[in-house]
């Protein structure tokens, strides 16, 4: 709205705040921007959406959010919380930081029990209107586009507390001052006539302006995905490769209009309850689903307090 106005706006120190603070109240920055631009709310139409979106959030979540734009002191439950995870044994082993640190990624197996990956697939079921034994049934309304704009459910949030993902995050990020995020969900279904694959096909979600700061993503199986079911795809290893491969780009040359799968893509797949997290400056993406079943999964991924934004894109 500030842009609107013509007002200048300092990324680099408004909009990770910010997007911790949506992600903590429980709602997706898709949901907030597509508000925002179309109803042009005041600031207590916009506290009332959050509310009736997400729900009061807890007195926890509060304290939090005043702890990082306020430096008041954290809840005790919260500190509590990262000490029990700090003591947490580890779930990623050293051959798994050895994957992480030459490939780029790694597999968090059964990173939720079967009940909850089983429970949050049924409320994508449910909520799109489909059903697994009625094949017609993928195929109509919007959800055919693989991204799906559903956000808030008790079964996904019990996803975002597993320990074992906050764990695993905590390890790759060496710290556990992290804050999991409200994002959205998948629905990938297989190709057949009249239904080609949409995309997104490989990309980065942030600049490739130098230096790119560290970053994951995470991404949660909620039924068996094997490679050929649409499976998320990455480019292994590329983060030792990223800055030599954008010198040598013809100057006016726009590195996201390339063959990014002659980099060398792979498919990762996985069984129900297990998250692929990967390195951000990976090429990655979803692929054509030549399965027979949906790809079916839920986006997760955990931020630090402080992270740099990058104010110019490339």
């Amino acid at each position: 709205m500030a842009a609107r106005r013509g007002e200048k706006i300092d990324h680099s120190t408004d909009f990770h705040t910010d997007r911790l603070m949506l992600h903590t109240l429980g709602v997706g920055l898709e949901q907030v921007t597509q508000f925002i631009l179309n109803e042009v709310p005041d600031f207590a139409a916009f506290e009332t959406w959050i509310i009736h979106t997400a729900g009061m959030p807890s007195a926890d979540s509060i304290a939090r959010i005043n702890a990082l734009t306020h430096q008041t002191a954290l809840p005790t439950s919260v500190l509590a919380w990262q000490t029990e995870l700090a003591a947490m044994p580890d779930v990623l082993s050293k051959d798994d930081l050895r994957h992480w640190d030459e490939q780029g990624f790694v597999i968090l197996h059964e990173a939720v029990p079967a009940q909850d990956s089983a429970a949050a697939a049924q409320v994508i079921w449910d909520t799109l209107n489909a059903r697994e034994d009625d094949v017609e049934s993928w195929y109509h309304g919007e959800h055919a586009n693989i991204m799906v704009q559903l956000f808030q459910s008790p079964a996904f949030d019990a996803n975002r507390r597993s320990a074992r993902i906050h764990k695993a995050f905590a390890q790759l990020w060496q710290t556990t001052d992290l804050w999991v995020t409200t994002d959205r969900c998948g629905f990938n279904v297989p190709e057949r006539p009249g239904h080609s694959f949409r995309g997104p096909d490989l990309h980065w979600d942030m600049s490739l302006h130098q230096p790119v700061p560290f970053g994951t993503q995470g991404i949660l199986y909620l039924t068996d995905t094997p490679p050929e079911q649409g499976a998320l795809t990455l480019v292994p290893g590329f983060q030792h490769r990223l800055n030599a491969w954008m010198d040598s780009l013809p100057a006016d040359a726009d590195p996201r209009e390339q063959d990014l799968h002659a980099l060398g893509s792979r498919p990762i797949g996985g069984k129900a309850g297990d998250m692929v997290i990967w390195n951000q400056l990976l090429p990655h993406g979803s692929r054509p689903n030549r399965g027979t079943k949906p790809r079916i999964v839920q986006y997760i991924n955990m931020l630090p307090s402080t992270l740099p934004v990058q104010e110019i894109w490339r």
